[in-house]
């Protein structure tokens, strides 16, 4: 039985915030913080009072709330120790391995870099959730901008290491897109044709796709399926390595 309470609700365009909540302690924190009064508003939404900000890495759509939400609150600041562009207002820095403690209970920090090169994902082995910012997605993965290919598997591979049944939070709504991809490198896969459908469904109903579990990946997110030999076949890569193929498949995306 899940520990915390959780609340995640859009801002921007596409990105998501999520609130984290212990009953037991009282305290609550929050992934990423690009959007200080979607942040409050889902607080005051709520009922709870913020304790903790988690950063994953330095962009705006993350980071730009950080300061206006930390006067209003008075949380603290957990984030990327500095490899890539300064992030103002962080209390403390975090890299990969290391722990600490939210409301008794332990969260470790994954470095993903990719993405930018200061991406930070956050596991709470005890409840079995993961928020992976903009390095997984829900069939899909991050745009590679500050790593190179190589470094961006790496950091998937990390993340599908993580129990099958771990709930990932992802940063952003882009299943839809991401799913009509999946189909052009994946294309008899039937789970993928079936989630696809239901995606459209979820998203015609204005609700939420995320978020998702690895098991859900595992099966149907061609990012994290490179050694799939359904998909090397189909893009006539049945000797390359799972580096190459993951890297084929983010350039075919970029270029979707």
């Amino acid at each position: 039985m899940s520990k915390f309470q959780y609340h995640q609700f859009p801002y921007m365009s596409d990105n998501y915030g999520v609130l984290v909540h212990s009953a037991e302690t009282g305290e609550t924190a929050c992934i990423d913080a690009g959007d200080a009064p979607a942040y409050e508003a889902a607080l005051k939404e709520k009922g709870w009072t913020l304790t903790h900000i988690l950063i994953t890495h330095h962009h705006g759509d993350h980071t730009a709330g950080l300061t206006a939400l930390k006067q209003s609150t008075g949380a603290k600041a957990i984030g990327p120790a500095q490899l890539s562009s300064s992030i103002d207002g962080l209390d403390s820095n975090v890299n990969d391995g290391d722990t600490f403690d939210f409301a008794g209970c332990e969260v470790k920090v994954i470095h993903t870099p990719g993405h930018t090169t200061d991406m930070m994902n956050f596991y709470f082995p005890s409840e079995g959730v993961v928020f992976t910012g903009d390095t997984l997605f829900t069939l899909g993965c991050g745009r590679v901008f500050e790593g190179d290919m190589a470094m961006m598997w790496s950091s998937l591979e990390k993340l599908v290491a993580l129990p099958a049944d771990t709930v990932v939070y992802s940063s952003h709504e882009y299943t839809q897109a991401n799913a009509a991809f999946a189909l052009s490198v994946d294309p008899d896969n039937a789970a993928l044709k079936a989630r696809a459908a239901k995606v459209d469904e979820l998203r015609a109903a204005g609700e939420a796709t995320v978020p998702t579990t690895l098991a859900e990946e595992l099966e149907t997110n061609p990012f994290v399926r490179p050694a799939d030999a359904a998909i090397r076949a189909h893009l006539g890569m049945a000797g390359a390595s799972d580096a190459e193929v993951f890297a084929e498949i983010r350039t075919r995306k970029d270029n979707f």
